[in-house]
This record gives C-alpha cells, sequence and structure tokens, in this order.
C-alpha cells in the first residue's frame, strides 16, 4: 500500500487493477522537480535546469489556483445553507466561523460556539475548535496548526480543504456491485465507480481523474448515464470540441440538476488537469446520483471496498501518530534531562532527583512498552496488506523501528547525564548551606561587639577644662586602636557573604540582609567614633579659647587698678608728664584689644548654628556669651577709665588756651560795635543795595565769628558741665563774652531793619516796572491774527497758545505775590502813599485784559482746527470711493475658482 501527500495532508491512495496503468497527465511535480535535478546534474546544463524550474512553479501555481477557486465554490455550495459565504478562501477561514459552520453542515452536529472577537486570540481560539473536532472524528491533521489557518497559509487551508472533503465526501462513498476480492482506496473506489457508469460508452474510456476529463464527454456521460433526458443529443458530442462538452455538462449540473459550478471550461481543458478538483467536482455528482435507488447497490459495494482501504489508511495513520508521539515525547524528555537549570535550593534540587527516579520507575515503563506495542502494530499491519495482495506498508523515514531504537539510546544516554548533573549539584548546595550557617554564627558575634562598642563611644561628656578634655582625648586613642584590629575579622565575614553571592545561594537575600545590618552597624560605629573625635578636637579648641579669655581679664583688672591711682586736680602743672605715662598704659590697652578681639572672633565661631558636630556643641550658647560678655564688660571698663583719664589731663591741658581764645573774642566785638554806629541808609535801590551787600559781609563774619565763638562757649560749657576744676572761673568768663556778643547783635539788627525798609519801598516801584514789561510782551502773542494754514500748522499754533495760557494763568501767582510780598516788607505808612496804591490798580487791569485777549484767540483757534479737519475728512474719503471704483472695475467674479475667494 502507498501514501499519497497532498499539501502536508497524508491521503488514502491504493493502487488497484482498473488503474494499473500510470496517465502522462496524473504526474507528481515534486517527483517531476527531482527527476529534472537529476537530470541537470547528468547533462550539466543550469540553462534547461532553470527553465524546467520555472516550468515546475508555473504549473505548480496554477494547480493552485485551479484548486483554490474549485474549493472556494465547494464551500460556498455548503456553507449557502446557512446564509454564508467566502470571497477568498485563504482569509475569509482565518477567523474560524465559516470553517466552523462549514463542518456542522457536512457532519450535522453541532460544534462549540464561536469565540466573538476579531482579535488573533479569538481567530486561533476558534480553530482550534474545529481541527479538535476533526480529530474527535479520527481525522488525521499533520503540520496543520491553528497559527497556519489564521495567517493564512495556503497550500496547508488547501491541505485542509481536501481532507475535510475525503472526510465527509469520499469516505462515504458505496458502490452497487464490486467482483474483485482486491482492497481499493477511496480514491480508486470513486474511480471504479465512474468506470463503471461509463462502460457502455464505446468512446469513453476513464482511467485516472485528469487527462480523462479533459474533452467533457466523461462529465455528459455520467450525466447522461443517470439522466438521459437531460443531454438527447449525446451522440453528437465529439472530442473535438471538448469547451462545448465540458460547457453542456457544467450548466445542466447548475441549472437542471442543482449542483454548484466548482468548475468552468477553461479549468478542465488545460494541460496538465488538477486531480483533486476533478475529484472534488465528482465526488458531488457521486453523492448527487447516488441518491437514486437505481445506484445504491454499487454504491454499497464501493463503500465495502473504500472501507477496507480506509482500515488499512487508519492503521498506517494510527501507527504513524503512536510514532510521532512516542518520538515527540522521547525529544521532548531528552530536552527535560538536559536541562541543567536546576532551582537554587538543596531542597528543590532534591525534589528534582525524587521527580527522576519517579520517571524512570513511572513513566518510562509505559513508554517502553508502548515502543514494543508499535512493534506489533507495524507486524499486523504489514501482514494484513499481504493477505489482501497489497504492497504492505514502509514506515518512511524517521519513523522506523531503527529510528525508535535510535532515539531511545539517546534518551538513555540523556538519564545517565542528568542523574550525575543531579547529584553534583546537591554537593554544591550542602556546601553553601553549611558556608551560610558559618556566615550567621560569626555575624552574630560581630552584630555583637559592635553594639557594645557603639553603647562605649556614644557619650559625648568630656568635661569643662582643658585638663578633662585632653585625658578624653587619650582614651579616644585607644578605643580607635581596637577598631582598626576588628576591621579585619570584619572583612572575613563579607568574604563569606560574597562567595555565597557568587555561588548563587537559594537564601542569598537573608544573608544580604544580615551583611548589610552588620555594615551599617559597621559604618554606624566608625561614624560615631569620627563623630566623637570631631567633637572632641571641638571641645578642646574651646577650652583653649576659654583659657585665653581668662588670661586677657586678669590683665584688664590689674591696669584698671592703675588707672584708678592718681589725682590729677594736685598735679596739673604736671599734666605733661602724666599724659606720656597715661600713653604706656594705652599701649598696652591696644594689644590687649589685639588678642581681645582674636579671643571673641574665635568664641563666635562657637555661636554659629552650623559649628556643631550632628547637634553636639561643647558649650552652651548661653555659656559662651555670658563669657564674651563679662570680658567685653571688663574691657570697656578700661576704656572708659582711660578715657576719662586722658579727658582730664587734657582739659588741664588746655585751659590756658581758652582763656586767651576769650581775649582775642571781646576785642573783636568791640571793632565791630564801632562800624555800624553809621547813620548813612541810602538813596535808591542800588545804594541801598551796596549798605546792604557790606552790612552782609559784616553779618557773614559775625556768623563765622559766632560759630567760633559758639565752639569756644561749648568747650567752656563742656568743661563746666564735666565738672572742670576751673569750672567758676570758667563760668564768669563765658558770661562776659555772652553779654558783650549780645549787645553787638541787637546794634546790627537795628541797621539791618532800617536798611531793609528803605530797599524794599524803591524795589515795589523796580518790580511793577517788570510786570508792565512782561504783560506788554504777552499782549503781542494773545492778539495775533495768524490762525495756521492746516491742522497741524493750527494744532502747533494752538499748542503754543496753550503754554501763553499756562504763563497767563501762572503769572496770576506771581502778581498775587508781588502784592502780597512787597506790602508786607512796606512799612504801614508807605503802603498807604498814593502812588504805591495806584501802581497796583494798573497791574490788575491789565492782567484781566490779556486774559480776555486770550480766551478769545483760543476760540479761534479751535474754529480753524475744525474746518481743516471737516476739510481733510472730506479728501479722505473722496480718495477711498476712487480707490474702490478702480477695484470694483478690475475685479471680474468669474475668475474666482474658490467659493471663499468669492465671499472675501
Amino acid at each position: 500500500m502507498s501514501s499519497a501527500t497532498a499539501n502536508g495532508i497524508h491521503l488514502p491512495q491504493t493502487n488497484g487493477h482498473n488503474n494499473s496503468q500510470q496517465d502522462p497527465n496524473n504526474f507528481n511535480i515534486d517527483q517531476l522537480a527531482v527527476d529534472l535535478d537529476l537530470a541537470g546534474q547528468d547533462e550539466c546544463n543550469s540553462s534547461a535546469r532553470m527553465f524546467e524550474r520555472t516550468r515546475i512553479q508555473a504549473l505548480a501555481d496554477e494547480r493552485g489556483h485551479v484548486q483554490k477557486k474549485t474549493f472556494t465554490k465547494w464551500v460556498n455550495s455548503h456553507l449557502t445553507r446557512v446564509g454564508c459565504r467566502v470571497t477568498d478562501l485563504y482569509t475569509d477561514l482565518g477567523d474560524g466561523r465559516n470553517l466552523i459552520r462549514l463542518l456542522e453542515i457536512l457532519s450535522g452536529e453541532r460544534l462549540p460556539k464561536a469565540t466573538r472577537g476579531k482579535m488573533r486570540i479569538h481567530c486561533l481560539e476558534n480553530v482550534d475548535k474545529a481541527i479538535m473536532f476533526l480529530q474527535e472524528q479520527h481525522v488525521h491533521l499533520e503540520n496543520i496548526g491553528a497559527h497556519d489557518i489564521v495567517d493564512g497559509n495556503s497550500s496547508l487551508i488547501l491541505g485542509l480543504i481536501w481532507t475535510i472533503i475525503l472526510r465527509f465526501q469520499i469516505q462515504d462513498i458505496t458502490i452497487e456491485e464490486y467482483e474483485s476480492t482486491e482492497t481499493k482506496s477511496a480514491k480508486d473506489a470513486l474511480l471504479l465507480w465512474c468506470q463503471m457508469k461509463t462502460a457502455d460508452y464505446s468512446n469513453i474510456n476513464v482511467r485516472n481523474f485528469t487527462s480523462s476529463w479533459k474533452d467533457g464527454l466523461a462529465f455528459c456521460a455520467l450525466i447522461h448515464k443517470h439522466r438521459p433526458d437531460l443531454i438527447p443529443q449525446f451522440k453528437t458530442l465529439t472530442k473535438d470540441n471538448p469547451n462545448h462538452n465540458l460547457q453542456i455538462a457544467f450548466d445542466i449540473c447548475e441549472k437542471r440538476l442543482g449542483i454548484s459550478r466548482l468548475l468552468d471550461p477553461e479549468d478542465v481543458n488545460v494541460e496538465y488537469v488538477d486531480e483533486k478538483s476533478i475529484i472534488t467536482y465528482i465526488v458531488t455528482l457521486y453523492h448527487y446520483f447516488s441518491k437514486m435507488k437505481n445506484d445504491s447497490v454499487q454504491g454499497r459495494r464501493l463503500a465495502k471496498v473504500i472501507g477496507s482501504a480506509l482500515d488499512s489508511e487508519k492503521m498506517a495513520h494510527e501507527y504513524e501518530r503512536l510514532v510521532s508521539d512516542l518520538l515527540a515525547w522521547i525529544d521532548q524528555t531528552i530536552r527535560v534531562l538536559n536541562d541543567r537549570q536546576f532551582p537554587n535550593s538543596l531542597a528543590r534540587v532534591q525534589d528534582k532527583l525524587m521527580d527522576f527516579n519517579r520517571y524512570r520507575v513511572m513513566d518510562k515503563p509505559s513508554r517502553f512498552a508502548e515502543k514494543g506495542n508499535l512493534e506489533v502494530l507495524l507486524f499486523t499491519l504489514q501482514s494484513k496488506e499481504r493477505a489482501n495482495q497489497q504492497i504492505p506498508y514502509q514506515p518512511r523515514e524517521g519513523k522506523m523501528i531503527s529510528d525508535i531504537n535510535r532515539a531511545w539510546e539517546n534518551l538513555e544516554r540523556a538519564e545517565h547525564e542528568r542523574e550525575l548533573a543531579l547529584r553534583e549539584e546537591i554537593l554544591r548546595q550542602e556546601r553553601l548551606e553549611q558556608l551560610a550557617t558559618k556566615f550567621n554564627r560569626k555575624a552574630g558575634l560581630r552584630e555583637k561587639w559592635l553594639t557594645d562598642s557603639e553603647k562605649l563611644v556614644a557619650s559625648d561628656q568630656f568635661g569643662t577644662d582643658l585638663t578633662s578634655v585632653e585625658a578624653a582625648f587619650k582614651k579616644q586613642e585607644a578605643i580607635q586602636t581596637d577598631i582598626a584590629a576588628f576591621e579585619e575579622r570584619l572583612q572575613n565575614i563579607m568574604a563569606i557573604a560574597n562567595e555565597l553571592k557568587t555561588e548563587d545561594y537559594h537564601d542569598y537575600a537573608t544573608i544580604e540582609a544580615r551583611k548589610k545590618n552588620v555594615e551599617m552597624h559597621w559604618e554606624y560605629l566608625v561614624s560615631l567614633v569620627t563623630k566623637r573625635r570631631q567633637c572632641l578636637e571641638l571641645a578642646y579648641n574651646l577650652q583653649r579659647v576659654f583659657q585665653e579669655m581668662q588670661y586677657i581679664f586678669e590683665w584688664i583688672t590689674d591696669l584698671k587698678w592703675r588707672l584708678k591711682s592718681d589725682d590729677i586736680e594736685k598735679y596739673v602743672m604736671s599734666a605733661d608728664d602724666l599724659l606720656q605715662r597715661h600713653s604706656l598704659i594705652e599701649a598696652d590697652i591696644y594689644v590687649i584689644d589685639e588678642r581681645l578681639k582674636r579671643a571673641i572672633t574665635d568664641a563666635d565661631e562657637y555661636l554659629n548654628p552650623e559649628v556643631n558636630i550632628d547637634g553636639y556643641r561643647p558649650a552652651t550658647p548661653e555659656e559662651i556669651e555670658v563669657r564674651i560678655h563679662n570680658l567685653q564688660k571688663a574691657y570697656e571698663e578700661l576704656i572708659e577709665l582711660a578715657r576719662k583719664r586722658r579727658e582730664l589731663l587734657e582739659q588741664a591741658k588746655i585751659l590756658s588756651k581758652f582763656y586767651s581764645d576769650i581775649g582775642d573774642a571781646e576785642l573783636w566785638i568791640d571793632e565791630k560795635q564801632q562800624a555800624m554806629t553809621s547813620p548813612d541808609m541810602g538813596h535808591d535801590v542800588n545804594s541801598t543795595d551796596s549798605l546792604l551787600s557790606k552790612h552782609k559781609l559784616v553779618e557773614t563774619d559775625m556768623t563765622t565769628r559766632y560759630n567760633q565763638l559758639e565752639n569756644l562757649t561749648n568747650h567752656g560749657d563742656s568743661m563746666i558741665n564735666q565738672g572742670h576744676f576751673a569750672a567758676k572761673r570758667i563760668n564768669e568768663r563765658l558770661d562776659m563774652l555772652k553779654l558783650k556778643w549780645d549787645n553787638l547783635i541787637g546794634i546790627s539788627s537795628n541797621r539791618q531793619q532800617n536798611l531793609n525798609q528803605t530797599h524794599d519801598y524803591y524795589q515795589f516801584f523796580s518790580d511793577a516796572d517788570d510786570i508792565d514789561t512782561w504783560m506788554l510782551d504777552m499782549l503781542k502773542l494773545v492778539s495775533s491774527e495768524d490762525i495756521g494754514r492746516d491742522e497741524l500748522s493750527a494744532q502747533t499754533l494752538l499748542k503754543k497758545h496753550k503754554d501763553t495760557q499756562d504763563l497767563l494763568d501762572n503769572y496770576r501767582k506771581t502778581i498775587d505775590g508781588f502784592k502780597q510780598n512787597n506790602l508786607q516788607t512796606l512799612s504801614p505808612e508807605k503802603q498807604t502813599l498814593p502812588d504805591v496804591q495806584q501802581r497796583l490798580q494798573s497791574i490788575e487791569r491789565r492782567y484781566i485784559e490779556l486774559l480776555e485777549l486770550a480766551k478769545l484767540r483760543k476760540q479761534k483757534l479751535h474754529d480753524a482746527i475744525s474746518l481743516f479737519r471737516l476739510l481733510a475728512d472730506a479728501d479722505n474719503v473722496e480718495a477711498w470711493i476712487e480707490e474702490k471704483e478702480r477695484f470694483l472695475a478690475t475685479l471680474d467674479p468669474t475668475q474666482v475658482n474658490d467659493i471663499e475667494e468669492l465671499e472675501v
């Protein structure tokens, strides 16, 4: 028995005595390609080989196109029962829904409901439902998966449809009589049926499903055999007109018998006819005519032959399936056994070893028995085929008994290597567990030592004097020596942890957590020691500052005692000597000042909140501030004592100079009193100005002298207020000086008043003349008749007039000020003089006239601007009208293509 492969699907095919001769049109494309390759190798003709390969590919494409067309129509012939159809066989079956409907129609059974949705996962699920149904129907599908159908694999889709046709169309074929005892395949049985139906027609010889049908007479003969009334002109048909014959047969089947038009004449009348397409169409005819009673016996006998052939095919398929399953299990088991990715724990690796032993005891024996059963099945199949005078079945390469034995040997070898690897991994895991135990023990010891050390160095109380801080420094050095020795022991457990990490210890997370805890304590201890040393250094430096401040305080106390020892009033004549001695003390104070500033600056640094070690401060800010305050207070008292002593010495030195300055001042006052007694008051403004200038010079001189006298008086008062030892005598001299100065001030004030009154009278008439001159100038401006040539010039004139108006308005204040100030400066007698009153009235009258003229000119300018603006607007309107007229004259609406442009 032989096996024909169609698009990756094994189809049952048995050579019967009616098909012993191979037809030239019924060729195998793949075999032809191999033959051509061999011929190309013998002839070494590459160009000829390339031509033949191209030709073969073209024939294969043509065959695929015909099959797709035929199978599409065949599928639609069934799907039309439920109102569905497919357009593209390769894509419309991808969602699985039409495939499920097709199988429901062919089988008459209800399949699982199709999943909704168009995603790939939904399509794969629907196609899987259809494939599972076919497998339940014992249909062997080799190398066809749901993803092939969803992805539109053309060859596998055609193979799937052909398999469905074989299962639901050809497998049910029965023949009425079959005299030979030889078992036929399904295809041979169908061919036998065709031969039986056309045996009475002498001009028809059906030998295959390819070339025997090209002329169309075989199709017409099958129709004429069962329905002679449909082709009454059958005898007139000839082989010379194949397209006509095929057209008649297909039209009658479609229109009179209701059989779908699966083929067209151009699909059959070709050089190489597609066998599967012909079989598909003939199967449709067979099922149609088999319903007729006169063909029931032949159908049953044909079914018997096909059944026997299918049994052999099923046994062969069953053998191949079992072999495939066993080899697949062996291959899968070898992959599992070769897996060296073991669990990362001792217990789980031991579980893996138990699973391995369980596999040897439970899984492997059943597969070994299955291996023996396959040998029995193959022997039974071959014996049956020999008994039926068929060619014994020979497994194809890769599925022979020798292949199974070779795979079994590989399995045994993988088992041995797996056992060795598992035991080696168990030894490694046991060593890691020992290392982990060692790490935890040592880590506990290190943690206790670190905790105790942390408590030891946590204290920051170092004492309140320099001696205590120095003792704490020595203790700190001892602690640091111990910590340095401990670091080596700490590195040992870190090395153990790193080894566990390198070996990928399963519970390394716990190890790492404890390692980090030890490292954290170590780092914390190191930070505490570092902080403690920094705190010690901070406290030590502060205590040194305190020591310096104490030394300065004692020095200041000594100097203060020396400054309080002398009575200056007893040694007025020795003031210079005392000043020299005092300068030596001040030199010491200067040195103290420099050292005090440095000490206070150093102490102030510890008042800065940022000067701390994680919050530690060697002294409170209040304590430091009290020390600084006491020292500064003592220094300030020293400075004050030194200042007061120097002041007393300086007072004694300058007392004689004070008496000399007072004598000079009194002589100057006497000279000025004599100069201010002159009776000359001037005769006009210029002469009075001259006398006033001279008097002002005298007053200036008096002011300058007054400042000197003031300083002298202040100096004397200051000495008196300071409790000068000659305060009484100083006070008497100051009183005499003040009396003479006050007398001089009175004489000066009387002369100033007389000169001012005379000057104000002459100045009144001079100011009135200036006002008259200004109003005359304004009269020329406000009485002008110029209103401009256009709006711009008129605006300019209006702006100038506004400035003029502002000047006029502001001049009101000048006139009022003239009246108020000049009248106030005049004495009451002179204010009532007739010439004064007449001049005031004249000024007021002229100013009112100017205001009226200014108002009138402003109105004229506003009227002119309005007129010029009206004329300009009229010109603009005329220009706009001319522009729009030109635009409308050039606008052509027929040239506008866009409606939006037309709207614009």
